[in-house]
């Protein structure tokens, strides 16, 4: 298949394409017209790639995938350089949410302190000056 049919099929566009071979993350193999030529398996590898970037992997995180597929494992995370990816990405996302429940608890503690505040005021007192009203 030619350049724009893998890009239809794979749902993305000829010049990501484009920079994925300029990466070495898909084959530049050229037909005798000197058209790019791609099959299935080029289709399974953009695919791989793209969603592995749809869970948040950077483009260089696809390429231990990538290779997996080339040597001819049928699934792209069977190799053991893709599950040391996985693993990491897995400490990685671990840590982010630790810092979103760090981060929420301050939240919700903030909320506690003003609701405290805002239901102390006393009643027919004059109002709370808000800095973000107009």
């Amino acid at each position: 298949m030619r350049i724009g049919e893998l890009a239809e099929r794979a749902g993305t566009t000829t010049r990501t394409l484009r920079y994925y071979e300029s990466r070495g993350l898909l084959p530049a193999r050229r037909a005798d017209n000197g058209y790019r030529a791609y099959d299935e398996d080029d289709l399974r590898m953009v695919q791989q790639i793209r969603t592995l970037q749809d869970f948040g992997f950077e483009l260089e995180e696809t390429r231990p995938f990538v290779e997996c597929l080339r040597a001819g494992h049928p699934a792209g995370d069977a190799c053991p350089a893709s599950l040391a990816v996985y693993r990491r990405k897995l400490d990685e996302l671990d840590a982010l949410i630790e810092q979103l429940r760090t981060v929420r608890a301050q939240v919700g503690a903030q909320l506690a302190r003003a609701e405290l505040e805002a239901g102390a005021a006393l009643p027919g007192g004059p109002e709370p000056r808000c800095e973000l009203g107009g």
